[in-house]
């Protein structure tokens, strides 16, 4: 419990009532520089409060006597950058992609500002630099499912795969569903997957079933992927003989999408970047490394 307050017998200070273990405080002023220094501060706030948006009201705010906000200043900042990107946008959009690679400016000028874009709109799928990840391409090698060449990545983003919003531009293919539609049996699909292992140069989890599976391929799979499964991008059919597997590439993996196959879906972008943008964009994803 606090006590009366009283004058301090050593300082001669009076106290404020407050004692913890003997030990009672003095009830010294503040400095005088920290007053001031506290009354300054409240001034200067209210002086904001007067000049700039402060007090919120529901959607909006005041907006104080200048006028000037953050979003304001950023808008204008934004419209600068676009003016001054003004004329070689335009040449981006005049210019085909083929003629902008043989320009070194704006060459140089589309690589970096795909690359900007690339880093927003297709990194969290792709990776940074188009690295892929685990059922999603890598855009930096030489396995295109749709063609590598500028017109064909260009043609790919500007309306995606399986993209029911562009059905008639999009990328659109499906691989049967052998096994929940019972087209071929369990003991077939076997067959099939370990045959499907030897075209990439592997030995097969089971010789005899692989032999089997060869017949089977050459019925049901060769059409899309080609007779010895070197792939179709017309049709969007992988290259079964490389080590480049999207959806994993052991037997039992191989087996799975062949008895239900996944079917990546990726958006069109036509609508969503200027087509300046998009001619960036096919430019960066056709230096990566993987252009045709």
């Amino acid at each position: 419990m606090p006590s009366k307050p009283e004058k301090d017998a050593v300082t001669g200070v009076e106290t404020t009532g407050h004692e913890w273990d003997g030990i009672k405080e003095l009830n010294n002023p503040l400095p005088a520089w920290w007053v001031w220094t506290f009354y300054a501060c409240i001034a200067f706030s209210v002086l904001w409060f007067l000049l700039f948006p402060a007090i919120p009201f529901g959607p909006s705010a005041t907006t104080g006597l200048t006028g000037n906000t953050a979003r304001e200043r950023v808008a204008n900042e934004i419209a600068e950058a676009a003016s001054a990107r003004a004329g070689i946008n335009q040449r981006i959009v005049e210019a085909d992609l083929d003629t902008i690679r043989g320009d070194p400016d704006l060459f140089t000028y589309a690589l970096t500002g795909g690359e900007i874009l690339f880093g927003d709109n297709c990194a969290p799928c792709h990776g940074v630099g188009g690295a892929g990840q685990l059922n999603y391409p890598v855009l930096a090698d030489d396995a295109w499912l749709w063609g590598g060449s500028l017109d064909a990545i260009q043609q790919t983003i500007l309306y995606g795969v399986r993209n029911a919003e562009y059905e008639l531009d999009a990328r659109f293919s499906l691989m049967p569903n052998f096994g929940t539609d019972q087209l071929l049996s369990g003991d077939e699909i076997d067959q099939v997957a370990n045959y499907v292992v030897t075209l990439s140069g592997r030995a097969p989890a089971d010789a005899e079933l692989a032999d089997a599976g060869a017949g089977i391929f050459a019925e049901q799979c060769a059409s899309c992927h080609g007779p010895g499964g070197e792939g179709m991008a017309a049709l969007g059919a992988p290259n079964l003989t490389d080590a480049i597997w999207l959806y994993g590439g052991d037997v039992g993996d191989i087996r799975q999408q062949i008895w239900n196959p996944q079917h990546g879906v990726m958006p069109g972008f036509v609508d969503r970047l200027a087509p300046e943008d998009i001619k960036m964009v096919s430019l960066y994803v056709h230096s990566l490394g993987g252009g045709q």
